[in-house]
């Protein structure tokens, strides 16, 4: 793992000649670059499933490609001067674990054609910059089930990164699902304008809770909500990676990310000369994202929900955005029995009738 430090990265330079590749040799192992913004060796959390994916793959390609990680880069003005070094140093692929990264890949895929450019909840290509995520949105139906069985206040307290489509998708996806067990639950959401931060995550989970929220769900990487629900005797749901160990009596279950398999497929097509531009979304069926252990504090005919929902989902029997579903402001969306396209989803900037927040601007 590689930290680099702040005043290093400013330094490098903001240009770099235009059309310049990797300089790397036929004979030479492919060099693959991990960005992350938070750190890897977090006990818990979205990066810590991505350095998990990362050394799993490199144990995988043993020799026969170098994959290295660089933790802590917080942006893409701080991404894009790291890269064209790395470029510069012979690196031949980046997978970017963050949305955040997305407008310097698109700089850098410009820049060096040659380069493969992977953006983890991105929704912009080009001919050498693809992205790759999973169907988080069906977890969240899973929480939203279970939410909106067992609360007792009718209250879902939600932390909320940034509103990226990926982060409505989820919101969405998990109120629709507490409505449709629980027509009385209402969300508060709380945005903090980071994935990681957690301080801002501790004061929002507090807060929450304050206002009467007895159960807590996230969109950010720390467990800290988690710690807090453990404190103040109420329910949490783990997101990215398990997070019972933070709180053995509030956790109700956690949605558990698996990189591994994915890097594995795309880098042996780097290595096999087939690496092809493609934006992969994998749905619960896939194994990337499952549901971990159930809490015995979930009543036995919820649990049993739960375990339906999963199961449906899996087989694709269901579907989180299914008609009829308005938008916030009453418009019509989905007419009854439809299903909402791949292509409404990766743009979604509305909340769904019902949802009481606002989405504020995000650029």
């Amino acid at each position: 793992m590689r930290r680099i430090p702040f005043l290093y990265l400013l330094a490098l330079s903001i240009f770099a000649p235009a059309g310049l590749v990797a300089q790397t040799t036929e004979n030479e192992p492919p060099k693959v670059a991990f960005l992350y913004i938070s750190p890897a060796d977090d006990p818990t959390g979205w990066t810590r499933q991505h350095e998990r994916g990362r050394r799993s793959a490199s144990a995988y390609f043993v020799r026969k490609a170098q994959l290295d990680g660089f933790d802590n880069i917080p942006d893409s003005e701080t991404a894009l001067p790291l890269m064209r070094q790395l470029v510069e140093d012979g690196y031949d692929m980046f997978f970017l674990t963050s949305v955040l990264y997305q407008s310097a890949a698109i700089n850098l895929s410009f820049e060096y054609p040659d380069v493969k450019i992977e953006v983890a909840t991105g929704y912009v290509r080009t001919d050498n910059l693809a992205t790759y995520s999973a169907r988080f949105y069906e977890g969240r139906v899973v929480h939203g089930v279970i939410a909106g069985s067992m609360t007792k206040t009718n209250k879902i307290g939600y932390i909320a990164s940034l509103p990226t489509p990926e982060v409505l998708r989820g919101i969405n996806a998990a109120f629709l699902a507490a409505r449709s067990v629980n027509p009385d639950v209402e969300f508060e959401i709380i945005w903090v304008n980071s994935y990681y931060n957690p301080d801002l995550e501790e004061r929002a989970a507090r807060s929450l809770v304050a206002s009467g929220a007895d159960i807590l769900m996230q969109h950010t990487y720390t467990p800290r909500p988690m710690q807090v629900a453990e404190e103040l005797g109420v329910f949490a749901f783990g997101w990215s990676s398990e997070m019972r160990e933070f709180g053995p009596n509030a956790s109700l279950t956690s949605t558990i990310d698996h990189w591994g398999p994915y890097y594995i497929k795309r880098i042996r097509a780097l290595i096999d000369g087939e690496w092809e531009n493609s934006d992969v979304v994998n749905s619960m069926g896939s194994n990337t994202q499952i549901i971990g252990r159930l809490s015995d504090e979930i009543p036995n005919r919820v649990t049993l929900l739960a375990l339906d929902t999963i199961a449906r989902l899996r087989s694709g029997e269901i579907h989180a955005f299914s008609g009829p579903i308005r938008r916030q402001n009453g418009d019509g969306w989905l007419a009854a029995g439809e299903v909402a396209s791949e292509a409404d989803l990766l743009l979604m900037d509305f909340f769904v009738e019902g949802v009481t927040a606002l989405i504020p601007e995000y650029q």
